[in-house]
């Protein structure tokens, strides 16, 4: 049977089809959440790095060992030990193991994002806003946090599509997600036939990519054009 014919007969058999779109949920799920959270923590660990007060001192030391060990470790050693280590709970739900593991990942590498953005706003800017009376806080929400948030949206796109195919690795935990659908379905034949579901699977996960890369780039434009009216 050639390869054609085997992706007709996977389209037309529902239950390829079924396990097709719940590893397709499953991953989608996992991401979307991860990615939220990871921006929420991202975000704190950002603003706490960028922070000027003499108290903020310990915990940026804390935000600092956090951000190197998880960017200098595998996201699948963390995984594993989110797993096997920290959350080896009985009836521990697996998917918010899976979500706080890529949550954590993805946080310290959009805290990078963000802080590289706060300090790519001139400091004149906020000096200039401190003359006029203006405190931190209306300083940080009307004149940084905008111009910061335009300067980082390509690499925030590029965090979040990292995440996305990041976590077909769940897969090695037992989680039956877009990857592991398409091993099961290719499973118990021939080598040639885990070729189409794996296919099929990519198809998913570049769809997804490239939604996501059209509105990041439809976000862009939108605000280029605002900055142009300005």
């Amino acid at each position: 049977m050639g390869f054609f014919e085997k992706l007709v007969e996977l389209f037309s058999t529902p239950e390829y089809i079924d396990s097709l779109l719940h590893g397709f949920l499953l991953t989608i799920e996992i991401s979307f959440f991860a990615v939220l959270i990871g921006f929420i923590l991202g975000l704190i660990i950002a603003l706490i790095e960028t922070g000027k007060h003499k108290w903020l001192l310990p915990l940026k030391f804390i935000c600092r060992v956090y951000v190197t060990i998880i960017r200098g470790t595998p996201m699948a050693l963390q995984l594993f030990i989110m797993f096997f280590v920290i959350f080896a709970i009985r009836d521990f739900p697996q998917i918010v193991t899976a979500i706080l593991a890529f949550a954590f990942n993805s946080a310290a590498y959009t805290s990078e994002i963000i802080r590289g953005g706060i300090l790519s706003v001139d400091a004149g800017q906020t000096e200039a806003g401190l003359a006029l009376g203006l405190s931190n806080f209306t300083i940080f929400r009307k004149i940084v946090a905008p111009q910061a948030f335009k300067n980082i949206i390509p690499s925030l796109g590029n965090e979040i599509i990292t995440v996305i195919k990041e976590t077909a690795i769940v897969s090695m935990v037992g989680m039956y997600d877009l990857n592991m659908a398409a091993k099961d379905i290719g499973s118990g034949q021939n080598m040639a036939s885990y070729v189409v579901p794996m296919f099929v699977a990519a198809l998913f996960y570049l769809a997804v990519v490239y939604l996501i890369s059209f509105a990041i780039k439809r976000v862009e434009k939108r605000m280029r054009r605002s900055d142009a009216r300005a």
